[in-house]
């Protein structure tokens, strides 16, 4: 969504290789949220709230097109399944005639599905400054409003966000995003859901054959981690901000039969439930096939709006 330059890839190892990383920042301090990216919002409101997920109401965003601007009425609006920490956003263009600062339609124009990955900050100055002195172009520090209820009253959620220029990020458009009102998004009364989901385990993206070290160092240099093999994929564990690889050549061993919407592209998180096989009965019973995952149970893209979803214990 950035309007920026494009940025430097630093290469390196392949799956499972281990070398010493050059420190970007120690400020990410987990997966801030996903993004499912839709013109037709009501469709994954009806899916996500059909597999046990309770969602935030719908709410219109407020966005700054350039770092300093007065954030303006936009095009999208969202609705999120919160966990406390982290959460699912579901991001509907609900007005063609507004303006749209982020170029969502843009976005939506290529195509419409898993799309957006946002790491966790406390200082999004900082991390702008850390990104850039690795040569990574972003857009600046942009500012985000939504107006919101709470049991309070109506409130305005404010947050800033860094998007890294996206035609250095062929997997996904990445940002890193800091709170600035926290609880008038995570409250309470949204963190209850009836599949007993309690947070994001994992993002999982698939890497081109000939994109895969660019990538994986990249997400190495963030987290300030270096790469492990788990199989087919390869994982940057930094705590609360797991993230799997898998090549092009290997995803159908992870992801047998899923679309594959481009090259590289973000493919699928993981749900971290109390009980997989109370989660199970509940997106079953509401008509959505599922298939053995592990210890836990998949479904498949094609029915959660263009992410596949693992549902594991955790």
């Amino acid at each position: 969504m950035s309007e920026s330059g494009v940025a430097t890839a630093v290469g390196g190892p392949g799956a499972g290789g281990r070398r010493s990383i050059d420190p970007m920042t120690g400020d990410i301090h987990g997966i801030h949220h996903t993004g499912i990216l839709t013109r037709d919002l009501d469709g994954p409101e009806r899916a996500y709230t059909s597999f046990g997920f309770t969602l935030s109401p719908r709410s219109r965003h407020l966005l700054a097109g350039r770092p300093g601007e007065e954030p303006v009425p936009g095009c999208t609006a969202n609705r999120c399944a919160l966990f406390g920490t982290s959460y699912i956003e579901l991001l509907g263009i609900v007005d063609e005639s507004a303006p749209d600062p982020w170029h969502t339609r843009a976005m939506a124009d290529e195509y419409e599905g898993f799309r957006l990955l946002n790491l966790d900050t406390a200082d999004a100055e900082a991390a702008h400054r850390r990104l850039a002195d690795a040569a990574l172009r972003t857009s600046g520090v942009l500012d985000l409003e939504r107006d919101v209820n709470t049991e309070e009253g109506p409130r305005t959620v404010r947050a800033r966000a860094v998007h890294v220029d996206p035609r250095s990020t062929p997997e996904g458009h990445l940002g890193i995003a800091q709170h600035l009102t926290r609880r008038y998004v995570h409250q309470p009364r949204h963190l209850e859901h009836q599949n007993g989901a309690r947070g994001l385990g994992a993002v999982l993206m698939v890497a081109d054959d000939a994109e895969f070290d660019a990538i994986t160092d990249r997400y190495a240099r963030l987290l300030q981690t270096a790469p492990g093999a788990e199989g087919p994929l390869t994982v940057l564990d930094a705590g609360a901000a797991r993230l799997q690889i898998v090549r092009a050549t290997d995803a159908g061993e992870v992801l047998p039969g899923e679309p594959v919407p481009a090259p590289s592209y973000l493919a699928a998180m993981t749900i971290l439930v109390d009980d997989v096989a109370h989660a199970r009965g509940i997106v079953e019973e509401s008509g959505t096939p599922t298939r053995p995952a592990g210890d836990g149970f998949f479904v498949s893209a094609r029915h959660a709006y263009g992410a596949g979803l693992f549902f594991t214990a955790g």
